[in-house]
């Protein structure tokens, strides 16, 4: 059985609370420890741990279990650009610091993705199926703001 590298794991939860970046912590354990590590080890640490989630889950604007091959293709980077947009704006309105942020770059693209869908009455439809994945396709009374929603939710537990 493989031994950990965590040192002390009261230090590595407090820096979870402290909300340290995965890079801080491979830096930080590299220079105090002399240890290298991963980010999937730390990722996977939390994950073991039950702490809370490190990047924001849309569910709402990304209700399917994407494929790998489509994460990183553009409506799913807006989608998840807005899902950022909305977590900040609402953390701001509860007097909170946001976990989410959206840099001022991201905040134009997303805008203007988002004038391009409502000017051609488009919504963002998803086919894990295809080789290209995402669709605009025309909106229909259902829909939701950006997204054709799918008739039953698959989302992205497995990634939890």
């Amino acid at each position: 059985m493989a031994r950990s590298k965590i040192v002390d794991e009261s230090e590595v939860i407090r820096w979870f609370e402290e909300e340290r970046t995965y890079p801080w912590m491979q830096a930080q354990y590299l220079e105090k420890y002399g240890i290298e590590t991963t980010i999937p080890m730390w990722s996977a640490f939390r994950r073991r741990r039950g702490l809370d989630r490190r990047n924001l889950r849309a569910d709402d604007l990304i209700p399917w279990k994407v494929k790998d091959e489509h994460r990183h293709l553009y409506p799913a980077l807006m989608l998840r650009a807005e899902g950022r947009r909305r977590a900040q704006e609402q953390a701001k309105a509860d007097g909170k610091t946001p976990k989410a942020t959206i840099s001022d770059r991201d905040a134009k693209r997303l805008a203007s993705w988002k004038r391009m869908l409502e000017a051609d009455g488009l919504v963002v439809h998803y086919d894990p199926d295809t080789e290209d994945g995402f669709f605009y396709v025309p909106r229909e009374e259902h829909d939701a703001e950006l997204i054709r929603k799918p008739k039953s939710t698959t989302g992205n537990k497995a990634r939890d």
